[in-house]
C-alpha cells in the first residue's frame, strides 16, 4: 500500500516574476481538480476575490504572495502538492527554501516579457538542485513575442534545453489554441467564450480536438494560420531530436507549454503532459547516504515556519516535506538535532486558511505540525535513526536596517516578537556577541521584508518601530579555513567590519562596503567568507 500511496504523489512548486500570473494560474489548477468551484481571478488585483493561497492581511492588502502555503489537490488518481511560493522579488529567500521541499518546478513566464531577472535566480536554485522545470508561457491572449524567440531566450539565459511540447496557433493573428506536438491534437478554443468576461474563470472552456491533418483545421484557422502552423510543426520537428525524458528529470530539458490562464486556454493539455511527465518523489541525500521515499521509517525536514497563522491562538506551525515512509497522526518522531522525541498530536493540510487534521499523510506530501518553539529550519525529524537531510542554505542579506522601539516599556514583546520572526526566516536577525556593545541589526534580500517586520510586530505583538537605515552593505558568514574554532576577538581585530551572531549563533561579519571585504579576503586567507550558510552551527570558540 504505501509504494502505492508514495507512487501517486506530486509535490512540485510555480516559479515566477511578479504578474506573470502565477496566482491565477494556481487557482486553475484547483479548479480543475474540483478544490474550488469559482476561481477568484478578477482583471484588478484591488478588486479580486480573494486568491486561495493569499492568507496574511498585509498580501491581501498588497495584492502579492509574501508566505509559502501549501495546496494539495487530485488530478487523475494523483495527488497534487502544490508549495505557493512567493512571486515578489524581495521574498526570495522563503521561495529558495520552497524549493528544497519540492521534486519538480512549473517556471512562468509572461510572453511578452519572457526571462525576467527574477526568474533567473530562483532557476539558478533549480539547476543547483538538479530538478525538473516545465516552462509554461502565459498570458498568449494578449501581445506578445514570437515563440522560437523565447525558446532561443531560455535555452541562452538560462542555459537548459527546451522542448515545446505544445505549440501556439492562431486565426488572423490572434491566439486561438494549441498544438500538441507528442499527440499530434490540436485543441481549438470556442473565441467566443474568450470575450465573454462573464464566463472568464469560472468554467472550462469549450475545446474542440482534432488532428493536425484535418481538413476541418484549415477552415477553422484561415489559410494563413493553417499554413503557418504546418510550416512552423515541420520546422520543430526537423530542428530537433524526440523529447528525451531522462534529460528533463535531470533538470537539463524543459517541456515548454503554451496557454493563458486567465482564460483557460491550454492548460487542459498542459495538466495532462504534467500529470504524466512529473516524477513521484525521489531519494533524497542525508550524511548517511541517500534515502529512499520507499524506505519503511518515517522521514523529513522542516522546511518552513509560520507563527501566528491564527491570530487567536498564537500558534507556531512548522512545515515538515515527508521523505519517507508514512507520517501518522499523534506518532513519535526523532527530532535529530536535540536528540529528543516530539508528538506529532495533529499533522495539518492547507488550503489558504481551511485547515484539515490529516490521519496519515506518505513521502512526497507537506503536513504542517503545531510546534512550541522546539523546531528550526533544516532540522531532520525520523522514525528513531540519527541521520540529518542536507542543509536548506541562507543566503546573504543585499540590505540592512535597525529597528528602534517607539515605547521603551514593550522591550520584551520587542524581543519576543523579533526573535520569532528571525527563526521564521522573515528575516535574519544579527547581534553582537556576548560582552560586545552595538545595535540589533536586520538583514534582508528585499526591502519589503523590513515592511513586513514593522507590519507584523504591530499587528501580533503591539509592539511600534521605527525602521533605520545602517552603513552595512554586506554580509558574509565567516568560518575559518582549517576547520578550526573561530576565536570571535581575532576575528574582530582582523576585519574592518562589525563581528556580530546570527541567530542560529553563526558568526558573521558586516561590511560597509566591498573593498573592505576583498581586502580581508586577501590579507586573512586563514578565514573563509561565505555567501550562503547551511544550518550547521559553528560554534564560537
Amino acid at each position: 500500500m504505501s509504494h502505492h500511496e508514495i507512487s501517486r504523489r506530486r509535490t512540485f512548486a510555480i516559479i515566477a516574476h511578479p504578474d506573470a500570473g502565477k496566482t491565477t494560474l494556481t487557482e486553475k489548477l484547483l479548479l480543475y481538480g474540483g478544490v474550488i468551484q469559482l476561481a477568484g481571478a478578477v482583471k484588478a488585483k484591488r478588486g479580486r476575490a480573494n486568491a486561495v493561497s493569499d492568507w496574511m492581511e498585509m498580501e491581501r492588502e498588497r495584492g502579492i504572495s509574501i508566505t509559502t502555503s501549501v495546496l494539495q489537490f487530485p488530478y487523475r488518481g494523483l495527488q497534487m502538492n502544490l508549495l505557493d511560493t512567493p512571486g515578489h522579488a524581495d521574498f526570495s529567500e522563503d521561495t529558495y527554501r520552497t524549493l528544497h521541499a519540492v521534486d519538480g518546478a512549473v517556471m512562468l513566464l509572461d510572453c511578452a516579457k519572457g526571462v525576467e531577472s527574477q526568474t533567473r535566480k530562483l532557476f539558478r536554485v533549480c539547476r543547483q538542485r538538479s530538478i525538473p522545470i516545465f516552462t509554461f508561457v502565459n498570458k498568449m491572449d494578449r501581445p506578445g513575442r514570437d515563440a522560437f524567440e523565447l525558446i532561443g531566450e531560455v535555452e541562452s539565459v538560462l542555459g537548459i534545453g527546451v522542448y515545446p511540447i505544445t505549440w501556439p496557433v492562431f486565426r488572423s493573428g490572434v491566439f486561438r489554441g494549441v498544438y500538441h506536438r507528442m499527440a499530434r491534437r490540436v485543441y481549438l478554443f470556442d473565441a467566443d467564450h474568450a470575450n465573454s468576461s462573464s464566463t472568464t474563470g469560472a468554467e472550462r472552456p469549450p475545446v474542440e480536438v482534432t488532428g493536425i491533418d484535418d481538413p476541418m483545421l484549415r477552415e477553422a484557422l484561415d489559410d494563413a494560420g493553417y499554413d503557418r502552423l504546418r510550416s512552423e510543426a515541420d520546422l520543430l520537428d526537423a530542428a530537433g531530436d524526440g523529447f528525451d525524458r531522462e534529460r528533463f528529470e535531470a533538470g537539463e530539458l524543459s517541456p515548454m507549454f503554451f496557454g493563458s490562464a486567465v482564460n483557460n486556454f491550454g492548460l487542459e493539455a498542459f495538466l495532462e503532459t504534467f500529470s504524466e511527465l512529473m516524477p513521484p518523489p525521489r531519494p533524497r541525500d542525508t550524511d548517511q547516504g541517500p534515502v529512499e521515499p520507499t524506505r519503511d521509517e518515517f522521514s523529513g525536514f522542516v522546511f518552513k515556519i509560520q507563527a501566528n497563522m491564527d491570530k487567536a491562538h498564537r500558534d507556531r506551525v512548522a512545515f515538515v516535506r515527508i521523505c519517507s515512509g508514512r507520517m501518522v497522526r499523534g506518532m513519535k518522531a526523532h527530532h535529530v538535532r536535540t536528540g529528543k522525541d516530539v508528538r506529532l498530536a495533529n499533522p495539518t493540510q492547507f488550503l489558504a486558511r481551511d485547515r484539515n487534521v490529516v490521519d496519515e499523510s506518505w513521502a512526497g506530501d507537506v503536513v504542517g505540525i503545531h510546534d512550541p518553539g522546539n523546531l528550526e529550519i533544516g532540522d531532520t525529524l525520523t522514525g528513531g535513526s540519527r541521520f540529518v537531510y542536507e542543509g536548506i542554505p541562507s543566503f546573504a542579506p543585499e540590505h540592512f536596517r535597525r529597528l528602534a522601539l517607539v515605547d521603551p516599556m514593550r522591550r520584551k514583546q520587542f524581543a519576543t516578537g523579533l526573535e520569532q520572526l528571525a527563526q521564521e526566516g522573515t528575516v535574519q536577525l544579527y547581534r553582537p556577541p556576548a560582552g560586545r556593545a552595538g545595535d540589533l541589526v536586520l538583514g534582508a534580500l528585499g526591502q519589503l521584508q523590513f515592511e513586513v517586520v514593522r507590519y507584523r510586530l504591530e499587528s501580533e505583538y503591539s509592539v511600534q518601530v521605527r525602521v533605520e537605515p545602517v552603513p552595512y552593505q554586506l554580509a558574509r558568514w565567516v568560518s575559518r579555513a582549517d576547520g578550526k574554532p573561530l576565536d570571535l576577538d581575532a576575528l574582530h581585530d582582523a576585519v574592518e567590519g562589525m563581528v556580530v551572531l546570527d541567530v542560529r549563533d553563526r558568526p558573521v561579519v558586516l561590511f560597509d562596503r566591498e573593498w573592505a571585504l576583498r581586502t580581508a579576503e586577501r590579507l586573512h586567507p586563514e578565514y573563509r567568507f561565505a555567501e550562503t550558510a547551511t544550518g550547521v552551527v559553528v560554534r564560537a570558540a
